[in-house]
């Protein structure tokens, strides 16, 4: 396991869709360009990233316990909260939109090159997935990783989908603990 603790983030470009009111029609987006910095830059942030929006565990649980504890991580230091998963910027913000979304802001990583970077790029073709994210988050402060949760036994094509060590419940703990 990688000792990722007091590393950076890895500085990538996201691709993302953003509502434009500028735009008339069913479709008021437009293309634009993020990088790490517009993410990460003077923030103490959490980035929790999973294999897939709309699967199971990532949508009843994970997501939506960050989504309904934002107060409480706000209160122990928190800034802004983050879902990334390998998934483009349509699927994400149907995701965000689908799920109501009002505290926690979706991060397109549809090319994997953030995922990749970070050594989390797994291969679940066992499942049609293709390359995906394994399940992990991490307490980034202005740019730099304050700690890692990563699941364990990360290796490709697994059968299981481990849930605990990334979860917010555990993040909270830590937060909790920090303090």
């Amino acid at each position: 396991m990688i000792d990722y603790v007091g590393r950076s983030v890895p500085d990538v470009m996201f691709r993302v869709r953003v509502r434009d009111d500028s735009i008339e029609g069913p479709n008021p987006f437009k293309w634009t360009v993020n990088y790490s910095e517009n993410y990460f830059a003077g923030k103490r942030v959490i980035v929790f990233s999973l294999p897939g929006a709309f699967t199971p565990t990532c949508s009843t649980y994970q997501l939506l316990g960050f989504e309904n504890n934002f107060n409480t991580f706000k209160e122990l230091g928190i800034d802004n909260i983050y879902c990334m998963s390998v998934n483009d910027s349509f699927v994400m913000n149907a995701w965000s939109h689908d799920q109501n979304l009002k505290n926690v802001e979706v991060i397109p990583d549809g090319n994997g090159a953030f995922t990749e970077a970070m050594d989390m790029l797994v291969d679940k073709h066992n499942l049609g997935f293709g390359k995906r994210s394994w399940r992990y988050a991490m307490i980034v402060n202005d740019g730099i990783i304050e700690a890692m949760f990563e699941e364990p036994n990360k290796r490709n094509n697994a059968d299981d989908d481990p849930y605990g060590e990334s979860s917010p419940e555990n993040i909270l703990n830590y937060l909790k603990g920090a303090k």
